[in-house]
């Protein structure tokens, strides 16, 4: 079954704020990261389970899966996955707010 994927405002913003980090020293390397980014979001409609549930948040009905330095971190919704937020693997996560 294939999955349709749907994006947050949030996730947008994301991609938004990491492409400008990025371009700030190369436009090119942050178009690459941003598709990086973008194609593996897109590979949850084949395979949504591929990603793991969140370590910080075990008792959430959030996954993630890696995008080089990034995590996509999505939650399934019948037949569509949606793309909560990406952040750099770094970056600490705080509980979502309901």
């Amino acid at each position: 079954m294939v999955h349709k994927i749907k994006w947050t405002i949030r996730a947008l913003n994301d991609l938004h704020e990491i492409y400008s980090f990025i371009a700030k020293d190369s436009r090119r390397y942050a178009q690459i990261q941003i598709e990086t980014i973008q194609n593996t979001a897109s590979n949850l409609a084949n395979f949504p389970l591929i990603g793991h549930s969140v370590p910080e948040f075990p008792h959430l009905p959030y996954r993630e899966t890696l995008a080089g330095n990034y995590r996509i971190l999505y939650r399934l919704e019948k037949n569509i996955v949606i793309i909560m937020s990406v952040v750099h693997g770094r970056r600490l996560l705080k509980e979502p707010s309901s």
